[in-house]
C-alpha cells in the first residue's frame, strides 16, 4: 500500500527502520526484532543501505523478504555509485517485486571522503533521483526532512527551498532526520507549511540508549541533544540508567508528537525493546 493513502487514515501510523546486518548473528536478531515489532501492525517498514550504499544488494534482499512477509515496505534508494541504468534496473527489480515505496536519497560520501561525487552517469542531488523515478515507475516517493538543517547546509531557509523542490518533483511524503528536541520538529513543520509544502511530514524518533553510539550520531547528521537531558545522560551512574532516561525522554516527544501528527517513524538499530517499551507506554499491549 501507497504512504501517501495509509497517512490519510485517521490511526496512528507507525513504523519502523531497519539496517543491512553485517553478519549472520546480526541477520538473525534483526528478524527476531522484526518479529517482535509486527505485534504493532505497523504502517510500513524500511530499509537502510550501508555506508557509501556498501550494501546495496543485500538491502534489496532484505526489502524483498519483508515484503513477502506481508508487510509494506519502503525500499531506499541512493545516489551514491549508481548510474542511471543502474538505478533503472533497480527500480524495475522493486516493481517486479510489488514493492510500492521508495525513500530517495542523495546518500552520504563513501567513508573518508567529505564531497559527494556523482558517479559518471549518476545524479548529484536527491530531487534529480525523485525526477527520475517518477518520469517511468509507478512508485509512492519519499524524501528525507531536516529539523535542524543538513549538516553540509547551514542555511535552514535554503535547505527548506531545496526540500520544497524534492517535492515538487514528485515526493508525496517526507521523514526527518532524529531530533531530540520538539521544538525543531515543530519550527520545521510550521516553516514547511508557510512556504507551500503540504505532504505529509513524520517525525523520525530514536530513543537513546548508549550515550556514546547517539553522541556520535548527532556529530554525523547535525541533530543536537538539549543541555538538560545530556546532563542527565553524562551523570548516570550506569548503562541502565542512561537507557531508562533516554527511552523517558523519546516517549515524552512522543506524547507531544501524536497530539499533533499521526505519525511515528522509528529508527530501531535493529533493535526492538526500547520502541516496544516505548510504544507500550503510549498505546498499550497490542
Amino acid at each position: 500500500m501507497r504512504v501517501k493513502d495509509i497517512l490519510k487514515e485517521k490511526r496512528l501510523a507507525i513504523s519502523f527502520e531497519f539496517f543491512p546486518p553485517k553478519s549472520h548473528e546480526e541477520e538473525r536478531a534483526l528478524w527476531e526484532n522484526l518479529e517482535r515489532l509486527k505485534r504493532w501492525e505497523p504502517a510500513f517498514v524500511s530499509i537502510t543501505y550501508g555506508a557509501g550504499g556498501s550494501t546495496h544488494d543485500k538491502s534489496l534482499d532484505i526489502a524483498s523478504a519483508m515484503k513477502e512477509q506481508g508487510l509494506n515496505v519502503v525500499a531506499h534508494l541512493t545516489c551514491v555509485g549508481a548510474t542511471k541504468e543502474k538505478l533503472a534496473e533497480t527500480l524495475d527489480w522493486l516493481s517486479q517485486k510489488g514493492i510500492e515505496n521508495i525513500l530517495a536519497l542523495r546518500g552520504d560520501p563513501p567513508q573518508g571522503e567529505k564531497n559527494f561525487r556523482p558517479v559518471p552517469g549518476g545524479f548529484s542531488y536527491a530531487y534529480q533521483l525523485v525526477e527520475f523515478i517518477k518520469s517511468g515507475w509507478d512508485f509512492c516517493v519519499g524524501v528525507a526532512g531536516y529539523p535542524e538543517g543538513h549538516i553540509e547546509n547551514p542555511d535552514k531557509e535554503a535547505d527548506l527551498q531545496y526540500l520544497k523542490l524534492k517535492v515538487e518533483k514528485g515526493a508525496e511524503f517526507v521523514i526527518t532526520q532524529l531530533f531530540f528536541d520538539n521544538r525543531f520538529f515543530f519550527n520545521f513543520l510550521e516553516r514547511a507549511r508557510a512556504i507551500g509544502i503540504q505532504v505529509p511530514i513524520i517525525p523520525g524518533i530514536m530513543p537513546i540508549t548508549n550515550l556514546k553510539q547517539v553522541m556520535r550520531f548527532t556529530q554525523l547528521c547535525g541533530a543536537t541533544v538539549p543541555k538538560g537531558l545530556l546532563k542527565r545522560l553524562e551523570d548516570a551512574p550506569a548503562s541502565e540508567e542512561v537507557r531508562r532516561i533516554g527511552i523517558e525522554h523519546a516517549r515524552s516527544q512522543c506524547r507531544e508528537l501524536i497530539k499533533n501528527i499521526k505519525a511515528l517513524h522509528f529508527y530501531t538499530l535493529n533493535r526492538s525493546r526500547a520502541t516496544e517499551e516505548i510504544l507500550t507506554c503510549l498505546l498499550g499491549e497490542p
